[in-house]
């Protein structure tokens, strides 16, 4: 009890946070039961529906995989989520490292606010930004190519595009936000190393090679893990709302959150929607504990924990 009062503050600063986390994370746990039942609605209210509900074992969790979109939205899932971690990754640290190294902080900050702002819009907002550029008759980049003598495309009806333009709406909206960890964590770092770097002659490549990188690499490798246990969940604004929810694109841009909304809102199947919630949250799981596992072999201060 000593200690508690001790550090009674600092307890209170993370009280609000442990408060979301029982409401939001813990106590919604108790739902997944859910997955294994054919849930009814039951008017005496949600507790009576899931004890009411019949048990059905695995039955949700065999329909989820029976469909015939089954490979194709883990597919989707699973490579674009890599491609995101692997630019994210590639793409933050060098922004961050550009950032660090810009002589004027007030630019840099013009900059960094700059690349911020996109993660504040909306994927409805940026749906229609996408749209601008790619609409049939009025869309940006079809007036370019019938300007250069060429033909329009109809981008919302051909799929073969689409795995290019996800990642580059991605990256656009999402990468600022990702690199202020990384500049964070550079600004963090003891100038006396980049003073006996340059006292030994290393350039300024030398100095981001030998200093910067191997002083952030426990940093990287700790987001890297988290995000990899993040594999087999999408962001459903950007795989629903950029293609327009268009039926010839599902080929490219269905993935496992996609599919199991149009389930829930088409069939009203509760039970396929909370097992696939189970199966992303299980999987997701056991690619952290296994990542970290891999990790902790090649470098024990490396891993997560």
């Amino acid at each position: 009890m000593k200690e508690l009062y001790k550090n009674r503050v600092w307890l209170l600063m993370v009280l609000p946070g442990t408060i979301w986390f029982l409401l939001f994370s813990y106590l919604p746990m108790f739902g997944t039961v859910i997955a294994f039942k054919n849930f009814r609605y039951d008017p005496n209210g949600f507790f009576s529906s899931i004890f009411n509900s019949e048990w059905v074992g695995f039955d949700n969790f065999k329909f989820l995989f029976s469909t015939n979109d089954a490979f194709v939205i883990t597919r989707n899932t699973v490579l674009y989520n890599a491609i995101f971690i692997i630019l994210g990754l590639i793409l933050g640290v060098g922004i961050a490292i550009v950032l660090s190294e810009l002589a004027n902080k007030k630019l840099s900050k013009v900059y960094q606010t700059g690349m911020l702002f996109p993660h504040f819009l909306s994927w409805v907002v940026v749906s229609y930004f996408v749209y601008t550029f790619l609409s049939a008759d009025r869309g940006l980049i079809n007036n370019l190519l019938e300007w250069f003598g060429g033909h329009p495309i109809s981008w919302y009806n051909q799929s073969k595009y689409w795995p290019f333009i996800l990642v580059i709406v991605n990256m656009w909206k999402g990468v600022g936000y990702g690199s202020i960890v990384y500049l964070a964590a550079i600004v963090g770092i003891d100038r006396t190393y980049y003073e006996a770097a340059m006292i030994d002659g290393a350039t300024k490549w030398k100095q981001i090679r030998h200093v910067t990188i191997p002083m952030i690499t426990p940093l990287i490798v700790i987001l890297t893990i988290l995000n990899v246990g993040k594999i087999f969940n999408s962001d459903f604004g950007l795989f629903y709302q950029v293609p327009r929810d268009s039926g010839p694109l599902f080929s490219t841009t269905n993935v496992i959150d996609t599919f199991v909304y149009r389930g829930l809102t088409t069939m009203g199947d509760i039970g396929m929607s909370t097992a696939a919630g189970l199966y992303q949250s299980a999987v997701g799981f056991i690619l952290v504990l296994l990542t970290n596992y891999i990790v902790k072999k090649i470098d024990k201060e490396y891993a997560l924990f």
